[in-house]
């Protein structure tokens, strides 16, 4: 059953009103990273698949964040799509100024350099392809070199400002 919208309570778009929609859309949680002088990584909710061929997926990047210098220049990136046991390591490459590398983070260097986190659900190395200036983001579209969906478990979802499980 729908409910109609009260247009009473009609607001101006604007960051508040976006944000409000967007915390009862449920998002699956990746952690997009990339190597510069240092290896840098972020949290992302709004990674999409583009398209299967050729494999291009898309993520947004603000490009007022720590990592966006060294994601306006690399041409590679790994992608992770977290298990609902890595609401922690969500939650430190979300966190402004922490290091997100450090222990007890696992990772190692994969193909082109990239950094690899341990215990993901899949991940992929992918090469950058475009970048799309959308307000104080940048929209980075990037195509699927390789990778591995071989890990185990459930997703992580980001639902309501916290990190969830999926429930049956």
């Amino acid at each position: 059953m729908s409910v109609s919208p009260d247009l009473s309570t009609l607001r101006a778009a604007g960051p508040e009103l976006l944000r409000s929609v967007f915390r009862r859309h449920a998002a699956g949680v990746a952690v997009i990273t990339a190597q510069g002088d240092r290896p840098v990584g972020f949290t992302a909710t709004s990674l999409t698949s583009v398209a299967a061929e050729p494999p291009i997926v898309s993520f947004g990047v603000g490009t007022g964040s720590s990592s966006w210098p060294v994601l306006a220049e690399t041409e590679h990136v790994g992608v992770h799509i977290l298990g609902e046991h890595q609401r922690e390591l969500a939650a430190v490459f979300a966190r402004s100024g922490a290091d997100r590398f450090a222990a007890p983070t696992r990772w190692r260097a994969g193909p082109e350099e990239v950094p690899l986190l341990e215990g993901v659900l899949a991940w992929l190395v992918c090469r950058v392809v475009a970048r799309v200036p959308a307000g104080d983001h940048c929209l980075v579209l990037a195509e699927a070199v390789t990778g591995e969906a071989a890990g185990t478990g459930r997703p992580l979802l980001y639902h309501q400002g916290r990190f969830n499980g999926l429930r049956d």
